[in-house]
């Protein structure tokens, strides 16, 4: 019988946010998911005895839920909760309104009556300058309702079944007292406090296996070398030169002394700081004891001579030197985006049936009777993306991974192992004689390294660290261990993820001003006045793209080829780059989205990334068109031959559709166009209509562009271009 072993592999981890030196910190990310993934990945993992998975927790994420639980640290965000409605400031009302609707607005915020109506009534894109006059329009109750939901809405299912008092609270949904807010942060601290605790006695039952990182989060292959950027992308710009492997080595001593003083043994698996590896960690990770670490599919490709997937894969290879070697995992990365990034924007139904589909692919396409499928992904960002948190999709997937002898289908037998287990089952039977330095993003270090930003950052630590050294002779004991504590804080991959044009967040000016602190800080446990350099910010503000409407009429051939230059001008575009959030996923499917009309007919035009849809099956695309009145969708294959043709679909809003028409107005070459008549979709001149692009595959939705809200035209009419025309 040929046995697959899928090697679940959930990574918690939240950066450094304490400023030790102040006692407080400034953003509440910690606390939040303590009562929403942390509490509910275990509560949920309780329920299912004989699914065993692995869990990877952060020393840094460790760390504070310790400060949390014990209060030793301020927590900003908790700070304005706790403030009586009736006593706001201006500036702690207006500190509200800015902050506490910070969450997926989708399933967070718009589900709950009450909250939904406070983001209305402040609006969902305020300047900061109008927020104290904003503030003003809000009574003493809404205040308190709002610091109330800004908790309660980030508790999850698993917090939520085992205190029906939380489930009462919501259903209130409004009136809240101030004794109601103490319930309510009474439990999020009862939260806190069981999660260290559960896991460690899940550990030692058998059922899970915990896993760490190194203790700051740094990228160690940067830290050991910066240098070591260039051997995936020779054409890299690079900082001046830091050489630290002893800072390497103490972020991972560091984690094992903490990873045992918590749970009991040391940890035998790591997962490297976003997956990043090279050979000079190996031997770094046998000191400290490490078994195996684990990176992406990626990088294993560029390890080998050859790559043939399904053949590679699944299966540990060796890492190292002839009797002291380190095994490594590599991700399935198919399936872990799925489970991030695809699988809550459906039914959970179908995510399991998808899910089932991909494990009996592998099953009957990998060779050899014994299967490991490493699927490793943040085990807290994706589920606020589900509509339920991903309790119905985890615990249909545990339950039908749990029920009976497990057997998918003929053959078959599917066990759900934490890695070490599987490892014992399983050892390498391959050697990697060449290990490629990369991350888990691209196999490269780019998102880290590079960009002015990025650079600037890595000579300010290598400055602050010079200096560290140059006087850490001539300091007493407690303050070399404090300042160097701060160097290695400075030190973690998230300031560097948000430098850059790479990702986008509101907090990016907070988390430049975090990796400053720390370096501060470094100055200030020395006894050293810090150097003016580290007031000054690394990052400027960005606005993001949005979807940009159209300036002109159209009237382009429908070829698959862009005729000439001025084809598209004046067409609308979708930006379909992913979400510069905090979590990533690969490279788009489409490379450009254009959009736009004659007075007679709509037009698209999407060029797709032919490398990311080779091998690719089963997928289609949706052009989503919308009136108060009725709906249309066209529809026409992604994958596969080149489309012929494209069928239209219509119905009423949120009604089933059926096919009402086809057209053969469509043509893919080096680009896909095609062309529908507005009489065909009841359009007229003056009508306003939404419209948005969906990809799916297999019936699941994979991408939405724009991803929130589709764009709102208006059809045009003989006067469009002259409204539009400007001096």
């Amino acid at each position: 019988m040929k046995t697959v072993r899928i090697c679940f592999l959930w990574h918690m981890h939240q950066p450094y946010y304490t400023d030790p030196v102040a006692g407080s910190a400034s953003l509440p990310w910690v606390r939040l998911h303590a009562t929403k993934a942390y509490f509910d990945m275990a509560w949920l993992a309780e329920r299912f005895p004989t699914v065993r998975v692995t869990f990877n927790l952060t020393p840094s994420l460790l760390i504070q839920l310790k400060e949390l639980a014990s209060g030793s640290v301020q927590d900003l965000f908790l700070e304005h909760t706790k403030r009586p409605a009736a006593g706001l400031t201006p500036a702690e009302r207006a500190f509200l309104l800015r902050h506490f609707f910070a969450a997926n607005w989708s399933t967070m915020v718009r589900p709950y009556p009450r909250y939904h109506e406070l983001l209305v009534k402040r609006g969902a894109d305020v300047n900061r300058e109008d927020l104290e006059r904003l503030a003003r329009l809000f009574t003493t109750q809404e205040l308190l309702d709002l610091q109330i939901w800004h908790n309660l809405a980030w508790f999850g299912y698993g917090m939520v079944a085992r205190y029906p008092r939380l489930k009462a609270l919501r259903v209130k949904d409004r009136g809240f007292t101030e004794e109601e807010k103490r319930e309510v942060l009474a439990l999020q601290h009862q939260a806190i406090t069981e999660i260290i605790p559960c896991y460690r006695r899940l550990a030692e039952a058998g059922q899970i296996e915990l896993t760490t990182s190194p203790f700051y989060h740094p990228i160690l292959p940067l830290l050991i070398d910066t240098d070591i950027a260039r051997r995936p992308r020779p054409e890299t710009p690079l900082p001046q030169r830091l050489q630290a492997p002893a800072d390497a080595e103490a972020q991972i001593q560091k984690a094992v002394a903490l990873h045992t003083e918590l749970f009991g043994t040391p940890p035998l698996g790591l997962w490297p700081s976003e997956g990043s590896v090279c050979p000079e960690m190996v031997p770094i990770l046998r000191r400290a004891g490490f078994r195996w670490m684990a990176t992406d599919e990626d990088v294993l490709a560029h390890s080998l001579n050859g790559w043939h997937r399904e053949a590679a894969l699944y299966q540990p290879y060796a890492v190292g030197i002839p009797g002291d070697r380190l095994a490594v995992f590599f991700r399935d990365r198919k399936i872990s985006d799925a489970v991030g990034f695809v699988y809550s924007k459906n039914t959970a139904e179908a995510a399991i049936e998808d899910f089932v589909r991909r494990i009996h692919g592998i099953a009957h396409q990998a060779p050899g009777d014994h299967l490991l499928i490493p699927i490793i992904l943040d085990g807290e960002n994706p589920w606020e993306h589900y509509h339920d948190g991903g309790e119905q999709f985890l615990s249909g997937l545990y339950g039908r991974i749990a029920e009976g002898s497990t057997r998918w289908s003929d053959g078959v037998q599917v066990i759900a192992d934490t890695i070490s287990h599987a490892l014992d089952n399983v050892p390498p039977a391959a050697t990697l004689e060449h290990l490629h330095s990369g991350s888990w993003i691209n196999a490269d270090f780019k998102i880290w390294l590079g960009h002015p930003e990025d650079n600037r950052a890595w000579d300010l630590l290598r400055e602050t660290r010079a200096r560290l050294v140059e006087v850490t002779g001539s300091l007493p004991s407690d303050q070399t261990r404090g300042a160097w504590e701060e160097l290695y804080a400075a030190e973690g991959s998230d300031w560097w993820w948000w430098f850059g044009d790479d990702f986008e967040t509101d907090y990016r000016e907070e988390f430049d001003r975090l990796f400053r602190v720390h370096l501060r800080n470094v100055f200030t446990r020395a006894g050293l006045p810090a150097p003016e350099f580290l007031n000054e910010p690394l990052v400027r503000v960005r606005e993001p793209d949005l979807a940009r409407k159209p300036i002109g009429l159209l009237l382009p051939t429908i070829d698959g080829l862009v005729t000439d230059f001025f084809e598209w001008r004046g067409a609308g575009t979708i930006n379909p780059a992913p979400p510069l959030g905090a979590m990533w996923k690969a490279h788009p499917l489409l490379t450009y989205i254009g959009f736009g009309f004659s007075l007679d007919a709509l037009f698209l035009r999407l060029d797709p990334d032919e490398e990311m849809l080779a091998g690719q099956t089963n997928m289609e695309v949706e052009l989503h068109l919308e009136t108060a009145e009725a709906a249309h969708k066209l529809v026409f294959s992604l994958s596969g031959p080149e489309p012929s043709a494209f069928r239209l679909y219509s119905g009423s809003p949120g009604q089933i559709f059926s096919e009402t028409n086809r057209y053969h107005t469509i043509c893919r070459r080096k680009v896909i166009e095609l062309a529908t008549p507005f009489k065909d979709l009841h359009l007229q001149a003056g009508q306003e209509f939404k419209l948005s692009v969906v990809v799916t595959q297999n019936g699941l939705e994979v991408e939405r562009y724009p991803r929130h809200h589709p764009v709102t035209l208006t059809v045009p009419d003989t006067d469009f271009e002259a409204r539009l025309w400007k001096v």
